[in-house]
């Protein structure tokens, strides 16, 4: 007998911490379920169990080392699948159940036309585990990188609910909504991102080749003292040609210090709060995460999802530190009996709209419509943003690009215009 430590959830959705004497790994999760327990980790307390090491089961999945082994995108180069290949998996699963097909059957059908990859392989992992008398949400657990908490989380409700192929659907219609939004964000930074970069690259060209030799054409023609702009844009030429390495490596050097800072709580937590407070960029990532939260919640709510359970896992697959605090706070304040409004209001991130509407829901009884209603209103506020994002950057990089090219005309012509008048003067 092995020592397992566990997490779990009981039927109210409240989280439950113990240990528990077992033969092994699936013996200990049959024990807990047996106390009317859902498990979301169990651990060996002693290296006796699971192959040796410390053995987890993730989402109350028992992982013996064959499983581990099975496990696709485990080790350190991991790859996740393509957001819109696993939608377009989801739809098509959703759409033969629909047709009454049985799940195994549905497998071997999208197994077969999928193409060779990570995806691919977990499938055929399920379509194993499943034929094996496993669950499908518990083949699917097996595959983390592939299958997050939520999908596996609205799967179990699915299976629980006898509607499977309408948690799909559901499951189905959340992603490409969370898809498109972020589709219209990164496509309204492309443009502007693309600009610069051509600009930048123009613009070094002209200060490492094209200045130095009208420096030297001026020391040539001893113009004398530079005037005081053509003076800055030599320095300027200067320092690009002579230390371009550290012009280079610089950025890289930022980028590596600001991956170090986010990695720990404490960084992370205040770039995020930072982020939120940018002019228009904040507005469009405060909006985004609360809509991703009303969307995430929504969902899980009406696929049967219990309220705590469901917070626990919007605030692990949510990317902003600020807003994953205000959720711990709101299940925090859920679980000694609070509602769900009134921790949003002193929560700091989700305004009256949000917090009037979630009690109403909760007043009514459609909490779930409520929520939904709130994400499709920040979708079309965000929508919004973006063009407005759009409208206002076009006209800012003109204007930047016409000033920076305008100073560089300008220094330029200061000197020819003072040789063109020692000419003048001399054949005077």
């Amino acid at each position: 007998m092995a020592a397992y430590a566990y997490e779990a959830m009981d039927t109210q959705g409240k989280e439950v911490r113990s240990v528990i004497d077992a033969a092994s790994e699936a013996d200990a999760l049959e024990k807990i379920r047996a106390q009317n327990l859902f498990p979301t980790k169990v651990s060996a307390q002693s290296g006796k169990s699971g192959g040796g090491g410390a053995a987890a089961a993730n989402l109350g999945q028992p992982q013996s080392a064959a499983d581990k082994k099975k496990k696709v995108g485990g080790g350190i180069f991991a790859f996740r699948v393509k957001p819109k290949e696993l939608t377009a998996f989801t739809r098509q699963f959703a759409t033969l159940l629909d047709a009454g097909l049985p799940v195994v059957r549905s497998l071997d059908i999208l197994y077969t036309q999928l193409r060779p990859g990570i995806l691919k392989a977990a499938i055929g992992d399920v379509k194993e585990d499943v034929e094996g008398g496993s669950s499908l949400s518990e083949g699917l657990g097996k595959h983390p990188r592939v299958f997050d908490k939520l999908y596996v989380n609205m799967i179990r409700a699915g299976e629980a609910g006898g509607v499977l192929d309408e948690i799909l659907e559901r499951l189905a219609d959340y992603r490409e909504k969370a898809q498109r939004l972020q589709q219209k964000i990164i496509g309204a930074l492309v443009y502007p991102a693309a600009v610069v970069f051509i600009a930048s690259c123009i613009l070094s060209f002209i200060m490492i080749f094209i200045i130095p030799k009208f420096k030297e054409m001026f020391d040539e023609m001893d113009v004398g003292e530079l005037p005081g702009p053509t003076l800055v844009l030599i320095g300027i030429s200067n320092v690009m040609k002579n230390y371009w390495y550290i012009l280079i490596f610089t950025p890289v050097l930022l980028w590596v210090i600001f991956k170090l800072i986010v990695r720990t709580p404490r960084g992370r937590l205040i770039v995020d709060a930072i982020s939120l407070k940018v002019p228009i960029f904040g507005s469009i990532i405060s909006k985004s995460s609360v809509s991703r939260f009303c969307r995430t919640l929504g969902t899980l709510v009406t696929s049967g999802v219990p309220i705590l359970e469901a917070l626990s896992i919007i605030k692990l697959a949510t990317s902003n530190a600020v807003v994953a605090n205000a959720v711990e706070t709101v299940h925090n304040s859920i679980k000694e009996g609070d509602t769900i409004a009134e921790p949003l209001k002193h929560s700091g991130v989700f305004d009256d709209l949000v917090v009037n509407m979630i009690q109403v829901g909760e007043e009514t009884g459609e909490l779930d419509k409520m929520l939904m209603k709130v994400a499709d209103n920040y979708d079309n506020e965000v929508d919004t943003l973006v063009s407005a994002l759009m409208s206002l950057l076009e006209p800012i990089m003109i204007v930047m690009m016409g000033l920076t090219v305008g100073f560089i005309v300008i220094a330029l012509f200061m000197p020819l215009i003072k040789i063109m008048d020692k000419l003048s003067s001399g054949k005077g």
